[in-house]
């Protein structure tokens, strides 16, 4: 009986090389390999010839899908050759690392002891010794640094690249493997972590189990690390002491699509690696010199309009081997292609190494499973309206310009939508150009990790459209927030869900019914008359939610007047946003009737003494722009407010929102201009001296464009006054006197 033990890196290419070769060679009857045993059912579709990796086996609880872990596949992972060889080969083949059933468990119950624990320590220490200090856990370096560090090598993963990954023809790869790991695992104190103490007793245990089969020639395949436990075993007894009573959840498994940009991050058992489309290159050209990945970095510049000769890419090889060969190393790294990339083919401008790393480097590959897998209903409903509407999934982003009035395009924002409504975020809209609403932009990218969305969100239907509906409904009954079912609604129209339309607007209309907050009430309003927009667009009937917003502004207009009175400084500010938010929305929805009380509101808050007095600046401000406040009334009520007599908090208030995001239109419209200037030319000495900082204030709000156009006007129209008046008033006029205050004006208006 012959049981070998091959310590690899998982996905690394020459480790994966080396082990396919030695299949090949010893032709072992068992292949146990590192990995969940819990995904050994769905080893069958490893081989099938629509899986292309990069794959990798999810494995998820499913009463508790925050427990989840992936287990991710390259073509260049050892693991992954390992398995299609005994698939390939007929052989039968096994993971042998701790279930996941059991790694749940363990995790959950050790995270309650921990928690159980503290508690306990800090009432403790509260109550017995204050300065007791905490003991920190020791801070474990990875063992391949000491290896890499005893070799001149400041970077793990450099020194197994060369040490590990360039070997050719196994050269004893695997003992020299095994006799380093066991030196570190002597030299170097004992790594106190029970989930790694039981997931080798496990491993041992599959072992054992193997040779109780009368098996003859087992494969052992697992991280380098693990090689020294499983070669020297300890008794049987301890195993199995170790083992006993674990706990045990229940766990599903299945293949999901991976990406190599998502390969670079630590998931299941393997740590993450920096340059998959790197290592890629490897697997596929391992006797390359670099001559082939220069020509793969200039077909990528000349892709980008970049010239690119073949001169510069012997150049740059040339420069990759001469610093290979002055670093002792027998052959040119990635490192050293980089650095010959960035002197000869960059021209020493490191952003264009950014592209590379991109495209290259990590690259944007994304694997393919079979659609016949196993899968919860809500994924296979999703993958099929994938195809049959073409959005690919891609790893890298791509844009969508949908055109509404096109039947595809329009069962594509349907789909986009619903999906968004159930919070699987694969694609985000953006605002799109030009006039019309019927275009929608957007930018779809594929991650993995959405996959656990799409299982988690399965438990509300089998379908995107029954599982968005209940979702929908769900979240509309149990928020209390009229403003977040508002916004549900919006979301809710375009997803072309009819039935939950009307349940939500129900919920709408028992919150806005029992709500007595007007200030949620007008929160509410600009997200309803959005969403009687799309009556037009998408030919769905909204014409209760028409109702329901006019019901909503008549109460609205009922309960402002009295809501901006007695109100502090924060509250006024709310109620002035919300005001601006209310006016646009009566522009938009154009209805005579809303646009009537609205207006009736608006004369009511200038004329109540005890309203905010930035409120009634703003509505004052609302009315000048409708025009129904002008000429001698505008004046008089501008006058009023900005009297002497007032405190000089009350005037501030009042021209702050009077001016109220006016910077262009004071420099548009004459008439609000004279009535500012008019009462400007009206102050003493003494009284424009005061209102300064008034001014001050008001106009530090605008942006610094508009505050130095406004004094550039002023200075221009008392040039031109003066030009005008000179004849008549020259004996008068004080030129000097005017002259000195431009300085003050100019200062006023942070230009001096």
């Amino acid at each position: 009986m012959s049981i070998h033990i091959l310590g690899i890196r998982h996905h690394g290419p020459g480790s994966a090389r080396n082990v396919k070769a030695f299949l090949e060679q010893a032709k072992p009857d068992l292949v146990l390999v590192e990995g969940p045993p819990d995904a050994e059912s769905i080893l069958q579709w490893i081989n099938h010839e629509e899986m292309k990796p990069p794959v990798a086996i999810l494995v998820y609880e499913p009463d508790n899908l925050i427990n989840s872990v992936f287990y991710p596949f390259a073509e260049f992972s050892p693991e992954w050759q390992a398995i299609l060889y005994a698939r390939q080969n007929n052989i039968q083949v096994r993971f042998i690392d701790l279930p996941i059933a059991h790694s749940f468990a363990f995790k959950k119950n050790r995270a309650l002891q921990i928690a159980k624990e503290g508690a306990h320590n800090l009432s403790s220490n509260a109550a017995t010794d204050p300065e007791t200090e905490t003991v920190l856990p020791p801070v474990y370096k990875d063992p391949i640094r000491y290896l890499a560090e005893a070799a001149g090598y400041n970077d793990g993963e450099k020194w197994w690249e060369h040490f590990a990954e360039h070997r050719r023809d196994n050269e004893a790869i695997f003992e020299a493997v095994a006799e380093a790991m066991q030196s570190l695992r002597e030299e170097l104190p004992p790594r106190e972590e029970k989930e790694e103490a039981l997931r080798e007793a496990w491993m041992r245990k599959a072992i054992r189990q193997a040779e109780k089969e009368m098996f003859q020639n087992i494969a052992v395949i697992c991280g380098a690390w693990h090689v020294p436990v499983l070669t020297n075993m300890p008794r049987q007894k301890e195993d199995n002491e170790l083992l006993k009573g674990l706990p045990k959840v229940k766990v599903e498994c299945t293949w999901i699509p991976w990406s190599y940009n998502r390969l670079s991050y630590f998931s299941g058992y393997g740590a993450g690696i920096k340059s998959p489309g790197w290592y890629e290159h490897i697997w596929h050209h391992p006797n390359d010199d670099g001559t082939r990945w220069m020509a793969g970095v200039a077909k990528l510049f000349r892709k980008q309009q970049m010239d690119t000769s073949v001169a510069h890419v012997i150049e740059a090889v040339r420069l990759a081997e001469s610093l290979a060969s002055l670093r002792n190393l027998s052959k040119a790294g990635l490192e050293e292609l980089n650095e010959a990339t960035l002197s000869v083919l960059c021209n020493g401008e490191g952003i264009l190494m950014r592209l590379i790393h991109d495209e290259l480097i990590v690259s944007n590959k994304i694997g393919q499973v079979p659609v016949d897998i196993p899968k919860p209903p809500l994924q296979t409903d999703i993958e099929k309206t994938q195809k049959r509407l073409r959005l690919q999934p891609t790893a890298d982003f791509k844009d969508y310009q949908l055109d509404l009035r096109a039947e595809n395009d329009l069962n594509r924002s349907i789909f986009l939508h619903r999906l968004h409504l159930l919070e699987i975020n694969w694609g985000r809209k953006f605002a799109t150009s030009g006039k019309g609403t019927f275009k929608e932009q957007w930018r779809l990218q594929w991650e993995p990790a959405l996959s656990i969305e799409i299982i988690e969100k399965g438990i509300w239907g089998n379908t995107v459209e029954a599982a968005a509906s209940k979702y929908a409904c769900n979240k509309a009954e149990a928020s209390p927030s009229l403003k977040e079912v508002t916004e549900l609604l919006e979301g809710t129209i375009p997803a072309e869900l009819p039935q939950t339309v009307r349940t939500i607007i129900y919920c709408i209309n028992n919150l806005a019914a029992s709500s007595g907050d007007v200030m949620q009430l007008m929160e509410a309003v600009r997200g309803l008359v959005n969403v009687t927009r799309y009556g037009n667009v998408r030919k769905t009937d909204t014409g209760i939610v028409l109702d329901i917003v006019k019901s909503i502004i008549t109460r609205i207009c009922v309960s402002l007047p009295a809501s901006c009175t007695s109100v502090n400084d924060d509250a006024a500010q709310v109620l002035l946003g919300l005001l601006g938010k209310m006016n646009d929305a009566l522009n938009l929805l154009q209805d005579a009737g809303c646009t009537g009380e609205w207006r009736q509101v608006l004369f009511a808050i200038t004329q109540n003494q005890r309203s905010a007095q930035i409120i009634s600046g703003y509505a004052t401000r609302l009315l000048f722009d409708c025009k129904l406040l002008v000429g001698e009334e505008l004046i008089k009520q501008f006058s009023y407010a900005m009297s002497p007599g007032n405190a000089p908090a009350v005037v501030s208030s009042w021209l702050e929102g009077f001016l109220k995001g006016s910077g262009t239109i004071l420099l548009l419209d004459d008439e609000m201009w004279a009535v500012i200037d008019n009462w400007v030319a009206s102050l003493d000495e003494i009284s424009f001296t005061n209102s300064l900082p008034v001014l001050r204030r008001t106009f530090a709000n605008f942006s610094s464009t508009e505050r130095k156009k406004i004094g550039e006007k002023a200075k221009n129209r008392l040039i031109g006054k003066v030009s005008r008046q000179m004849k008549p008033i020259e004996d008068n006029f004080d030129f000097e006197t005017a002259k000195k205050g431009l300085p003050v004006i100019m200062k006023l208006l942070k230009l001096s």
